[in-house]
């Protein structure tokens, strides 16, 4: 049964359409998708559904009962009150709800019995056991742990969290109240890997409806069973997985340009039928006919450019073409028994690394583990507690941070391109203008009036003009679309220098490191391959080593060898399923290479699907085990 059914939906500002004849069907265990450029109003949609601003047309049918949950980037509003009460505070329906039951029993209890308390009653019941019952709060705390906080982060105010925390908190929040229509906006910023894969789970096995706009690759493909796309060419809505949208998008490029170039075509044609007839008495009725016609084509034909237009726009966006570095020396970076503290916290001890020319490392830990802070370390902005940091001879170092924060802020986007590239004014704007800051007033904007998304673009484009042979790159992906995110993989990919990457996008952790190091245990530890290589690593059972041959003993009188018990089923289980996330490991490895392999991306979904049938059962074994 549908929980939302949208019809015609239209949103304006200052009168100009953002979004017209927007229709949709989303029902329980449906995931759909946004997509489109920035500015398409993704965002918005999610906002008039949650009932948080107006639309100018259409309509919004909900189930009865339905409970709404919207996460977005909005930091929270209260700063006083304890992580508890705000995640909590998603679900202050049921907190009412809890409170009106206790109130009824109390009067129950006191002799009222009269038919409007019972049945007030019952519907109080019902509406809490529609939210899954009275263990509510604790699949809300289960939540809040589920993205990275402890059990005494629950009672922190929310004002002694980062701004990366709170994003995570109000997550919890929209999780917490069991929502029958869960909308998410950018859901996967400031999570790392542990938590993004926690997530995952959470949203294939929850009871709910779920639209979300996102922009990791990795995430979308794991969790998206529908796309709805908005576009000035109009919406298109698609039934099916991401990668299946992403190449029927392909098809319709295509299959616009086939349409473009038949009508130029039946153009040139008419239009040679009119210039031969046109002043002929016998062919004149047939010249205006064909002129008519012509008018027809050249609207299809502006239509089709149009749909190109709008299908690959994203994709001309951003251009990265990073400059020929100057040749280091074969060490690029040499850190030694190093031991690196944050606060009262030991964040490596003993730890060694080194990294050598042309090689691009990923580096890779839960957030806390001490990325940033080494990133820090080798730029010299942090102490060391032990060893020592060098980096080599003729090493031109360039740092792209998550926040932007290296970026002058004082000065406009111009005078920050020059100073920093040292290019010509001339060149510099060219440079910009690659990076969509074109004309005169952008360039002559204050960085500090930047938002987040054009910080990026800007430091991108410093980073591009750098020069530099070493890249110690921070989260490069946040706040970039898909498109442009797949435009500075395939610049990586080819950059010639050498790479220092921290990221928590699993689809650039794949194509671009050569090898990734993890925080584990207070050491690095280095993995061959990228991403999918790791998982499968760590998935692998370990080795079991030989025993050295038992020296030689006095003999002993023969024993009768106990029967061998046969593996129960849970054991049995417990292999299958070691064998199944090897067998998910190495397909996702080789999708990394091409998405579009529709024989792979069929093995990858059967064996995922055969992975979780599998968990499922397991699950119901260990439970019966543990309770009889």
């Amino acid at each position: 049964m549908a929980v939302l059914i949208a019809s015609e939906l239209r949103k304006e500002f200052a009168g100009d359409p953002l979004f017209e004849n927007v229709s949709f069907t989303v029902g329980r265990k449906d995931r759909l998708s946004l997509a489109g450029a920035n500015g398409a109003g993704k965002t918005t949609l999610l906002r008039a559904i949650a009932g948080e601003t107006s639309l100018q047309g259409g309509k919004l049918a909900f189930e009865k009962g339905t409970r709404v949950a919207l996460h977005d980037q909005r930091p929270p509003l209260e700063f006083d009150v304890s992580l508890r009460e705000y995640a909590f505070s998603g679900a202050r329906d049921l907190l009412e709800v809890e409170a009106e039951l206790r109130r009824l029993e109390t009067a129950m209890a006191r002799g009222m019995h009269d038919e409007t308390t019972l049945r007030r009653y019952s519907e109080a019941q019902a509406q809490l056991e529609h939210a899954g019952g009275w263990a509510w709060r604790d699949r809300a705390a289960a939540a809040v742990r589920g993205l990275g906080f402890s059990d005494d982060d629950l009672d922190r105010p929310l004002g002694t969290f980062s701004g990366g925390e709170l994003t995570r908190a109000s997550l919890a929040r929209s999780l917490a109240g069991s929502p029958d229509l869960l909308l998410l906006d950018e859901p996967t910023n400031h999570l790392d890997v542990q938590n993004l894969e926690w997530l995952e789970r959470e949203l294939e096995t929850i009871d709910a409806a779920v639209i979300l706009v996102a922009h990791d690759r990795w995430f979308l493909e794991a969790v998206t069973t529908s796309v709805l796309e908005l576009s000035a060419g109009g919406v298109h809505y698609f039934s099916g997985p991401w990668h299946e949208w992403r190449q029927e998008k392909a098809v319709r490029v295509a299959a616009a340009g086939k349409t473009a170039d038949r009508i130029s075509v039946d153009i040139a044609r008419l239009e040679r039928f009119v210039a031969r007839f046109r002043y002929k008495k016998t062919k004149a009725k047939q010249a205006q006919a064909k002129l008519t016609q012509i008018g027809r084509l050249e609207k299809e034909r502006s239509t089709a450019r149009q749909e190109i237009e709008s299908l690959t726009k994203k994709r001309r966006s951003l251009g990265f073409d990073f400059l020929e570095p100057p040749r280091s020396g074969r060490i690029v970076l040499e850190a030694e028994d190093i031991g690196l503290t944050a606060g009262e916290k030991q964040l490596l001890d003993g730890a060694s690394i080194v990294i050598e020319r042309g090689e691009k490392v990923g580096l890779v830990g839960p957030n806390g583990a001490g990325k940033t802070t080494l990133l820090a370390a080798i730029l010299g902005g942090h102490p060391l507690e032990s060893g020592t940091i060098r980096l080599g001879h003729g090493v031109v170092l360039s740092y792209f941070s998550q926040h932007g924060l290296e970026l002058p802020t004082s000065v406009s986007v111009l005078d920050a391109a020059v100073a920093e590239t040292r290019l010509p004014r001339p060149r510099a704007q060219k440079l910009l203008g690659q990076f969509l800051f074109s004309g005169w007033e952008t360039h002559e904007r204050s960085v500090m009036a930047l938002s987040g998304g054009e910080r990026r673009r800007l430091a991108l484009a410093l980073l591009v003009a750098s020069g530099s042979n070493f890249l110690v790159l921070d989260e490069p992906t946040n706040h970039l679309d898909v498109e442009s995110r797949e435009a500075l993989e395939a610049a990586l990919e080819a950059f010639p220098g050498t790479i220092l990457l921290v990221s928590h996008d699993r689809a650039l952790l794949d194509a671009v490191p050569d090898r990734i190091v993890a925080f584990e245990n207070g050491a690095l530890r280095s993995y061959d391959g990228g991403w999918a290589d790791l998982e499968r690593e760590r998935s692998a059972p370990p080795m079991i080593e030989e025993p050295e041959p038992a020296r030689a003993r006095p003999a002993q009188p023969p024993r009768r060898e106990p029967a061998k018990r046969a593996p129960s089923e849970l054991e049995r289980l417990e292999a299958q399923i070691t064998s199944t996330e090897a067998r998910v490991a190495e397909l996702e490895r080789n999708l990394a290479g091409d998405w579009t392999n529709m024989d792979v991306l069929g093995a990858h979904r059967a064996a995922r699907d055969e992975l979780a049938t599998l968990i499922a059962r397991w699950e119901v074994l260990f439970e019966e085990a543990h309770t009889t």
